[in-house]
């Protein structure tokens, strides 16, 4: 659905799968720094919305994703992911409890296909799944990675009154390489596993009982060198563009990898996360879309382990 907050002064709307929400109002450099500073809110109002209510919700989420859910707290956001038998990742999300449900969001078109997940996975379990169309997602900034709101779609422009100013997602998705949080879709791809991306943590529980794919995230953890790595890239800003989504990262004249999501930040100019080999060197110059690229270390290349703490 198309944002009605594109309906505010200065907006202009995004590309791709990000079309229905505003890129920007104006001034993305202005809308980094209000963010940066710990003002405004960004409408995220076009990733998909799902409720899993009934009596063993928590247990069954606990069981099927690497999350704990075991006796989460009503108001407390967590995120979880959904593995392939071999450890891949094929689905994320983030959500909260209520008491009475679970809501949770996931990328724009991806909850089709969470749901229908979740729906072959109920069997006897007392819990009921469903996509909603009513509540809209927003992000404030805050402490580490900002905080998520859930709002009534018919409460968009009032929430963005009180929460102003707007912000689009040229400045959010800035902040966010700038912490180095993967996006799933965009950061990733069919082979990753969450020890390559530093969702382990996060989104990933290691003390709790069996699920889907643990093997393959248990031994990475426990014996290090995941097969890939991901890098924060500080691109070659002498050429007016950013690599697109997909662009090979190559090194010597190999691809050594791919480059996920890229922007321009306030403060460090062009950026973009990007998945390489494990056993490129930290300090090896890499090149993407003919534009060269030193690299940033997220990801202990011998652990599987973000090694700063997410801002």
């Amino acid at each position: 659905m198309v944002s009605p907050l594109l309906a505010l002064p200065g907006a202009v709307a995004g590309d791709g799968i990000d079309a229905p929400v505003a890129a920007h109002y104006g001034s993305f450099n202005t809308e980094q720094r209000s963010l940066a500073s710990g003002d405004g809110f960004v409408d995220l109002s076009h990733r998909d919305v799902l409720r899993i209510s009934g009596p063993e919700r928590l247990s069954w989420l606990h069981n099927l994703t690497t999350q704990y859910f075991d006796g989460l707290a009503p108001g407390v956001w967590t995120q979880a992911l959904v593995l392939s038998p071999q450890g891949h990742v094929e689905h994320a999300f983030a959500g909260v409890d209520d008491g009475e449900a679970f809501t949770a969001h996931t990328e724009p078109g991806a909850g089709v296909a969470l749901v229908e997940w979740l729906e072959r996975m109920k069997f006897m379990t007392r819990v009921e799944v469903s996509l909603v169309d009513d509540l809209a997602v927003m992000w404030r900034p805050g402490d580490d990675a900002g905080r998520y709101d859930l709002v009534p779609r018919d409460r968009m422009e009032a929430y963005a009154d009180a929460a102003g100013p707007a912000a689009g997602l040229w400045a959010f998705e800035a902040l966010r390489i700038e912490r180095g949080e993967p996006r799933f879709g965009i950061d990733t791809d069919h082979r990753t596993i969450p020890n390559e991306v530093g969702w382990i943590g996060p989104a990933v529980h290691l003390d709790k009982g069996c699920y889907r794919g643990q093997e393959t995230v248990a031994r990475v953890h426990t014996l290090g060198r995941p097969p890939r790595r991901l890098v924060l890239l500080h691109l070659d800003g002498s050429e007016n563009r950013l690599p697109p989504a997909g662009s090979p990262v190559s090194l010597d004249g190999r691809d050594v990898g791919f480059v996920g999501s890229s922007a321009r930040h306030h403060e460090l100019g062009p950026i973009a996360l990007a998945l390489v080999k494990r056993n490129v060197a930290v300090d090896a110059t890499v090149e993407v879309d003919s534009m060269p690229a030193t690299q940033e270390v997220l990801v202990d290349p011998e652990v599987g382990l973000h090694v700063r703490p997410l801002r």
